[in-house]
């Protein structure tokens, strides 16, 4: 399959890093023009430079901007006014026992993985429906769906994810826009390299066997038995974005190994 988006034009939140970063490689690899965000300007700076490095004549460029605020989704769209594809990455996890978890807490994660991601779409979306063409994809979380008991907040808020985006597929009813949620499992990051490397290293093991061990024990129902990688997430989320995916629209595409245990 050859996935062409030459022409199209992209925004990718939360896209320094992991898999974010990997959506804006294989958005560039297809032709699209992409910009990514993150909050931090020098992250965005050094991400740019690296993926203008990956590829020749990809067009990439960087908006430093808190999307947990409306100000924050605000100076994005001034940026970057029209687009047509939008991929809702950035999002924040933590580990928190249930009856620890503050009023600030709930409001935080809920702000950054939900309200950005409403913001952005109320914008870009419209514009989408005016050129009859358009993809937005909200990249959310087997946990949306096997709520962890350990962070009961981050569940809620891509079972949140998983609400928005189908009721937002329901506006595009006759047209060619599509919206969707893709639901990664546990995923080999830089965040999650950083703690296998010092978890194997308290232990006395390899990081291949930590990450095997933190799988079996986390998420014992995965099918596939390890960690994905960042490129995995991305393939799924590209195909989504492209021409080809012009019939799947309000879906939950799930690559998240098998752990969610349903037919469907």
């Amino acid at each position: 399959m050859k996935i062409d988006l030459k022409g199209k034009a992209a925004v990718v939140t939360g896209a320094t890093h992991g898999i974010g970063r990997a959506i804006a490689t294989g958005l560039l690899e297809a032709g699209a023009s992409v910009t990514i965000n993150a909050r931090s300007r020098d992250d965005v700076h050094a991400a740019v430079d690296t993926l203008r490095r990956t590829a020749l004549n990809v067009e990439v460029r960087g908006v430093a901007a808190d999307l947990g605020t409306p100000d924050g989704c605000a100076a994005l769209v001034k940026a970057i006014p029209d687009a047509d594809i939008l991929v809702n990455n950035v999002g924040i996890y933590e580990q928190r026992d249930f009856f620890d978890t503050s009023d600030d807490d709930w409001q935080r994660l809920f702000d950054v993985n939900v309200m950005s991601g409403v913001r952005l779409a109320r914008h870009y979306l419209r514009g989408m429906l005016q050129r009859d063409w358009g993809r937005v994809v909200f990249v959310s979380s087997e946990s949306g769906i096997n709520i962890p008991a350990d962070m009961l907040h981050y569940g809620f808020t891509k079972a949140a994810q998983l609400a928005v985006s189908r009721g937002l597929a329901k506006l595009t009813r006759g047209t060619a826009v599509t919206v969707n949620a893709v639901l990664p499992g546990p995923t080999r990051t830089e965040g999650v390299e950083r703690m296998i490397a010092a978890m194997a290293a308290e232990q006395h093991r390899s990081p291949d066997e930590i990450a095997a061990g933190f799988v079996r024990e986390h998420r014992p129902s995965s099918i596939i038995q390890r960690l994905a990688a960042p490129e995995e997430v991305a393939h799924m989320v590209v195909y989504a974005c492209s021409p080809q995916a012009s019939a799947t629209n309000g879906a939950a595409l799930r690559v998240e190994g098998g752990i969610v245990d349903t037919l469907v």
